[in-house]
């Protein structure tokens, strides 16, 4: 096997194996939870450690507060409105006088429990599945170079596909035999010089 073979079989090989990581993260992490009615987060603390450590994709699904239990991994809202969260176990349920829930959560690495009660309304849902490490690239880079990242990942992937194909196209091109027009023989003309 030529070194031309072996970098070309090694190329697409490395082109496959890139593809199918791209795939994998897609479906666990977009494309399944829009599907499922969940939402896909980002563990970025040593809180959770040492089944969620930092870089770990979370994704969760909407739950009533009924539904929960102690143990139950839960993404919530820090603050009542605002947008910042985390995700953290239950450690205890309460229920108030008029018969609302109270949670108060703990981090598995965290010696005791957050001081805030979390209300149903700071609950974004409960964790469906969570993969280690698997978010931790976005942990090293800010939203607008991720997104650059992301699109020159992708151009860089159809540029060689593109690429592939049209080498394929022109192999095939060079290897496929010319048709040449058979060789007629002259004629015999009777009688002459017999």
């Amino acid at each position: 096997m030529s070194l031309r073979s072996v970098r070309s079989v090694a190329g697409r090989a490395f082109a496959l194996l890139a593809a199918g990581l791209v795939v994998v993260v897609l479906v666990l992490g977009v494309l399944l939870p829009t599907f499922a009615g969940g939402n896909a987060y980002t563990i970025l603390t040593g809180s959770m450690r040492p089944t969620m450590p930092p870089g770990t994709l979370v994704v969760t699904r909407p739950v009533e507060p009924s539904q929960l239990r102690i143990g139950d991994a839960v993404t919530y809202q820090i603050k009542s409105g605002d947008p910042v969260v985390a995700t953290h176990r239950v450690d205890s349920i309460s229920m108030s006088m008029n018969g609302e829930y109270g949670f108060v959560m703990k981090g598995d690495a965290n010696d005791a429990a957050d001081p805030a009660v979390v209300r149903p309304e700071q609950i974004k849902g409960r964790v469906w599945y969570s993969v280690p490490y698997l978010a931790y690239p976005s942990l090293l880079v800010d939203g607008n170079i991720r997104r650059a990242i992301v699109m020159g990942a992708v151009v860089l992937l159809f540029g060689y596909a593109a690429f592939s194909f049209a080498g394929a196209f022109r192999d095939r091109r060079t290897a496929a035999p010319t048709q040449a027009a058979p060789e007629q023989e002259a004629p015999e003309m009777a009688g002459v010089g017999s």
